[in-house]
């Protein structure tokens, strides 16, 4: 692909600019740590998308993991089609929502029930709360670099935009918001109190590029807190339903009591969950005291959208999403090593990500390290132009679909190596 034509993207991102803050609805996507215009998509269908400038890129981004089809796969289409000919949204519940609650509780160990939410952090911002109700404690623990969504109190030392940004938090957050929140290195188990409600942790830390958990590690959290009597939350927004169909907890033998979906359950759509046992899940609201509330919750568009993707993912699927990624790790560790670039591709199941670094990454100081050598960015425009769309941020993986072919994975590893010698070279001259 010849250097790429923004100048209709750049038009409309001037024209975003003017009516919506920093010209974006989500911050990573104004490609503020890569520089540059961040690329308008017209459309999608695949494993590829095309820009409103006509650029056609092989897309690693997919909706940030949510498409793990590929966009627009035909039975989701035809899914979403079928919910939206009877209505858009009712505020009343529909047997789809039951249907899909079904599948999540018949797939992962240990989550007996759901609540369906909209996003990740209305997820995670509810089992926080559901872990307060249910202890009659404050404090939680956090790790340092794991991004669990932008509510207050989870926003300390987080990972994804956060760290893309810079910031440890966010102006507009008192500190009495995050008084009870602690924050400790991923990696280490830390020592609890009596005064703890929770421990939310991803399984696979996705959101400081990808950090797989130190042998013990998660196995070490689930005895600190049946020793202190709290809860430990696996937040697997990411993870869940896209590393296996029973999510993170059996590949670690770690059984967490609360647990968070979203991206993957919800087809594209907007759609999230938060499970766990039903003794814990009686607590919310209508059964129990723990509010919690949503107007577009189990929106019946989501819910025919999961349903569609988690019926054709299949442990054979998975296995083959497995497969594809190793190959292509292995594809891009060697040609970016070949140019002389440090460089790190860890891999876990379905994710991957690229760290420009001379040694393994196994927390997030070793992440920001990474990404604040400024290769990063480099390496992103000159895959951009090559006509490949990997995450605008160091922070981030990359999410490989069920439509990414033989083609779309040679066509990434060749241009991987032609960017990297270009980086290299470009390095060699500063």
């Amino acid at each position: 692909m010849a250097e790429s034509s923004l100048d209709v993207s750049r038009r409309l991102f001037e024209r975003a600019e003017r009516v919506i803050p920093g010209g974006v609805n989500s911050p990573v996507r104004a490609f503020g740590s890569v520089g540059g215009t961040p690329y308008f998509v017209a459309s999608a269908r695949g494993a590829r998308l095309r820009d409103v400038d006509g650029n056609e890129y092989v897309d690693y981004v997919q909706s940030w993991g949510a498409s793990i089809l590929g966009h627009a796969h035909p039975a989701v289409v035809e899914a979403v089609t079928k919910a939206a000919s009877r209505g858009t949204t009712f505020g009343a519940p529909t047997e789809a929502e039951v249907r899909l609650a079904e599948v999540v509780t018949a797939a992962v160990p240990g989550c007996e029930q759901v609540r369906l939410v909209s996003s990740g952090t209305e997820a995670t911002m509810t089992a926080v709360r559901l872990a307060r109700g249910v202890t009659g404690r404050n404090k939680v623990v956090k790790f340092a670099g794991c991004y669990h969504g932008h509510s207050d109190g989870l926003l300390a030392a987080g990972g994804s935009g956060v760290a893309t940004l810079g910031l440890p938090g966010s102006d507009g957050v008192p500190p009495s918001a995050v008084a009870d929140t602690l924050v400790v290195p991923y990696g280490v188990v830390p020592e609890l109190g009596d005064d703890v409600a929770c421990v939310i942790v991803e399984p696979v830390a996705a959101n400081m590029g990808l950090v797989p958990p130190r042998p013990g590690f998660l196995e070490g959290l689930r005895a600190a807190c049946d020793e202190a009597g709290a809860l430990l939350i696996f937040d697997e927004v990411i993870t869940g339903f896209r590393l296996a169909r029973d999510g993170a907890g059996p590949l670690f033998s770690v059984r967490p009591d609360l647990f968070t979906f979203g991206k993957v359950i919800g087809g594209g759509l907007p759609l999230a969950a938060l499970g766990g046992r039903t003794e814990l899940m009686g607590e919310l609201a209508p059964a129990g005291r723990v509010y919690q509330a949503g107007t577009l919750s189990g929106n019946p568009l989501a819910t025919a959208a999961g349903l569609a993707v988690l019926e054709l993912m299949d442990e054979a699927a998975y296995e083959e999403l497995a497969g594809k990624v190793a190959r292509l790790a292995d594809g891009l560790r060697a040609a970016i090593s070949a140019s002389g670039l440090p460089v790190q591709v860890p891999v876990v199941r379905s994710l991957l990500a690229i760290f420009f670094a001379d040694t393994p990454v196994t927390d997030y100081d070793d992440a920001a390290r990474a990404a604040s050598n400024g290769l990063h960015a480099r390496f992103f425009h000159a895959m951009l132009t090559r006509g490949i769309a990997l995450a605008p941020s160091a922070y981030e993986v990359a999410f490989c679909s069920m439509a990414h072919g033989d083609a779309e994975l040679e066509r990434t590893v060749e241009a991987a190596g032609e960017a990297a010698a270009e980086v290299a070279a470009a390095r060699s001259e500063l």
